[in-house]
């Protein structure tokens, strides 16, 4: 049940409890005062009886009566002990208060009829009933706009929260101050802390491009003197641990404008399955691509054809570097999604849960590298508008799935 309707249905039963309490309270308290006076009034009118039968021997007209037929069997058992009393009845002849007391040999009463008092506190009790009911249909209204207005402000604070997780870190709740309001100070501890995160996001993302801009200088020279080297086997090794410092700087060029937004894709039609046959080709690698169609006949999307030949260049890399052969890259028929699955030990489960980290291959068994990979194939499907998930396949292996617009 929703916040809303949790507060109207308490604010509901709180009414409608004090309401009843008032109720209980009010009839009590005006039955008590009735049945006090209805007895005070028994007493006196008796005693003035007993005067008068004590000076006459008559109680006519005096509003008592004498071994009354209707006497309630405990009173005349009281007065049979010389004793005199009260007692409140509700028989057949209707709400009554008995007053007796011993007369000679025998028992001198008066009853109060209390009917109509009876009647007066049952009106009292039905206007009560009522009265509460008008005020729960007063309050309710308010307790559900009042609830509306509350949960309306927690969604709010919910959905920035949920936006600011999902990367849009410029947004904000921009609750106004409020004293002593619990909301308000929630949303501005999330705006606070949004505004603290993204502070430090942006700099550690003006650190890498940084970094990476720095590096590329001497990559250069350094670069140019490993060419001049002499050939053999140490002028080998350093030219290929170059080319990777090299390949690792662009990366990080690479991933720096992805952070800062830098990138827009350049939509053209392209036929996903000939692009995927390319992307095998240029990389040197071996892997079975399964497309629908050849050619002319392969359906086309309207894409970025660079950067999906970028995103589909990584996955296959990193099937062959952490996964085990046979690859295969499935294209659909309409040629909006694609899969490169390898049959190796599949993705673990931190890259699962939280999605590709920079500088985290995951668990050993997957190689060695720098973890970027991913993180760019990432990136620029974000670019071209387009979907990459990651599990694992039910008979073992990675499975990446890209879904284009």
């Amino acid at each position: 049940m929703a916040l809303r309707w949790r507060i109207a249905a308490l604010v509901a039963a709180a009414a409608c409890a004090v309401a009843a309490a008032v109720g209980v309270l009010v009839h009590q308290f005006s039955r008590d005062r009735e049945l006090s006076q209805a007895r005070e009034a028994a007493r006196v009118t008796l005693d003035r009886a007993a005067v008068t039968y004590a000076r006459t021997g008559e109680v006519q007209g005096s509003g008592a009566a004498l071994d009354a037929p209707g006497l309630p069997g405990g009173l005349r058992e009281l007065v049979a002990d010389g004793r005199r009393g009260t007692e409140f009845t509700s028989g057949s002849a209707g709400p009554s208060m008995w007053a007796a007391r011993p007369a000679g040999d025998g028992v001198l009463s008066v009853r109060v009829d209390l009917t109509t008092t009876m009647r007066d506190i049952g009106a009292l009790d039905a206007s009560i009933v009522v009265a509460g009911l008008i005020t729960t249909a007063v309050v309710l209204p308010l307790g559900v706009l009042t609830a509306g207005r509350m949960s309306r402000r927690l969604r709010t604070a919910a959905g920035t929260a949920r936006r600011i997780a999902a990367g849009d870190l410029d947004a904000r709740i921009a609750a106004g101050p409020r004293p002593r309001d619990e909301i308000a100070d929630i949303s501005t501890a999330v705006d606070s802390m949004a505004g603290a995160l993204q502070k430090r996001l942006l700099g550690e993302q003006r650190f890498t491009a940084d970094v990476a801009h720095e590096l590329r200088t001497p990559l250069m020279g350094l670069v140019t003197a490993a060419e001049l080297l002499p050939e053999g086997e140490a002028a080998g090794y350093v030219r290929d641990r170059v080319r990777v410092l090299s390949t690792l700087v662009e990366e990080l060029l690479e991933i720096s404008r992805l952070d800062a937004g830098a990138e827009h894709a350049d939509l053209s039609p392209c036929p996903v399955g000939a692009l995927a046959r390319d992307v095998v080709a240029r990389a040197g690698l071996d892997a079975k691509v399964l497309a629908a169609g050849e050619d002319e006949n392969e359906a086309t999307v309207r894409t970025d054809s660079r950067r999906l030949e970028r995103v589909l260049t990584n996955l296959v890399v990193n099937a062959h570097r952490h996964g085990r052969a046979p690859v295969e890259i499935s294209v659909s028929d309409d040629g909006r999604t694609v899969t490169v699955r390898d049959h190796g030990p599949g993705y673990p489960a931190t890259l699962l849960d939280d999605g590709p980290q920079r500088f985290r291959t995951g668990a050993r068994e997957r190689g060695t590298g720098h973890g970027l990979g991913l993180t760019i194939a990432l990136g620029q499907a974000h670019v071209i508008g387009a979907t990459l998930t990651f599990a694992n396949a039910p008979d073992g292996g990675a499975l990446a799935t890209l879904r284009l617009p």
